[in-house]
């Protein structure tokens, strides 16, 4: 069985799917594991460091994608009108694909699998389940996302975030608040606290409470906004009611902050509406807004996708691909969570899908010329109904 690790052709995409460490595993496990030249470049991995480790390097771009039996890779397979190349035509009929599809925002790329009778596996998709951890590589890259995000807010800000004792009198310390405490806000909330800034954070669901705290936090409470955990630990959608509830705690809490790291998610849907342009005129000059939901259309009314704005004397950044700008550790991050995955679906040698399994079924997007993750079926539909 061929197992291909292609270069990632998303622009300014410097992670790879694979590390040697990784690749040297699978090798063991008697799977020929071919890599495209320069793969792991922008992840500092030589293909000397591949192929001393087993792997076999690869010139030709297309052929790493038609000869494999299985394709390993972070983003999505891209399409290139100039050039006439689409990375989901050239998987044959019957092979695997495994990445981060973001199936609910790439219909075209479901359709084009679906046809082709490829298996595809997203691990976005995986289910949050405890045997599932190990191969959860959204919450991997989360832990970036969040690491990176308080970075770029310090860097931004014309602050410190440490109180500071000096010969000139003693500097305050910054005040950060973090909307949204999943596994991006708790990073951004631990790092921030290293770096010496008193934090706060929100979240709508109350059970994250605990582990806000425990990381040094103060954890902000809004009346009416009770129990707001959806179906595998996300959040959810608010009534309007206690949305509106959300907003003026947020409002309040806003005026007082240095920064604001929003990271709120729901699963399938746009990013949910947490700083109003009216708000954003109630905070201090210089503050910074880090908006981690940018991609999904921002939690803050004034985002501009994939750049850094200046609105009302507020910095609101809007980075994509936060996990991309650590690409060493992001890439062994995730190759760890592939080869967890990969244990599962390939049992001596050869694939081995058990559709009972929860995980593989929870992660299966489309199979034998059909799409088969309910969820995704569900977003077509309603795509054809509007469109």
């Amino acid at each position: 069985m061929i197992v291909a690790v292609p270069k990632e052709t998303t622009a300014g995409e410097r992670r790879v799917a694979l590390s040697p460490d990784i690749v040297k595993r699978l090798v063991g496990q008697a799977l020929e594991v071919h890599v495209e030249h320069d793969a792991g470049l922008g992840a500092s991995f030589s293909d000397e460091a591949y192929s001393s480790v087993g792997a076999k390097i690869i010139r030709d771009p297309e052929a790493v994608w038609r000869e494999a039996d299985v394709v390993l890779t972070v983003n999505r397979p891209t399409s290139d009108a100039a050039s006439g190349r689409n990375e989901a035509a050239l998987l044959r009929e019957g092979a695997v694909v495994v990445g981060m599809l973001q199936p609910s925002t790439n219909p075209d790329l479901v359709r084009a699998l679906e046809r082709g009778k490829v298996t595809a596996f997203s691990l976005d998709a995986l289910p949050r389940i405890s045997r599932a951890q190990s191969m959860d590589a959204l919450s991997s890259m989360s832990t970036i996302a969040g690491y990176k995000a308080v970075l770029l807010a310090s860097a931004q800000l014309g602050k410190f975030f440490p109180m500071l004792i000096t010969a000139a009198g003693t500097v305050a310390p910054a005040k950060v608040l973090v909307l949204g405490a999943g596994v991006a806000g708790l990073q951004a909330i631990a790092t921030a606290r290293r770096l010496g800034a008193v934090v706060s954070a929100f979240d709508v669901r109350p059970v994250v409470k605990e582990q806000v705290e425990s990381l040094g936090a103060k954890f902000l409470v809004a009346e009416a906004v009770t129990e707001a955990e959806g179906e595998g630990g996300y959040a959810k959608e608010l009534s309007e009611e206690q949305h509106q509830r959300e907003l003026e705690l947020i409002h309040s809490s806003i005026k007082d902050m240095d920064v604001v790291i929003t990271t709120a998610l729901i699963p399938g849907k746009p990013a949910p509406l947490l700083i109003t342009e009216a708000m954003v005129k109630d905070m201090r000059p210089g503050s910074v807004i880090v908006d981690l939901a940018s991609e999904m259309g921002g939690n803050c009314e004034l985002t501009v996708k994939g750049e850094t704005v200046e609105r009302h004397a507020v910095t609101i950044m809007g980075p994509l691909n936060l996990p991309g700008g650590t690409p060493v550790h992001a890439s062994q991050m995730y190759a760890k969570n592939m080869s967890a995955f990969l244990a599962l679906v390939i049992k001596e040698g050869k694939l081995n899908l058990d559709f009972e399994d929860e995980v593989v079924s929870g992660t299966c997007i489309t199979h034998g010329g059909r799409v088969v993750h309910e969820a995704t079926r569900q977003t077509l539909e309603e795509a054809k109904v509007h469109g």
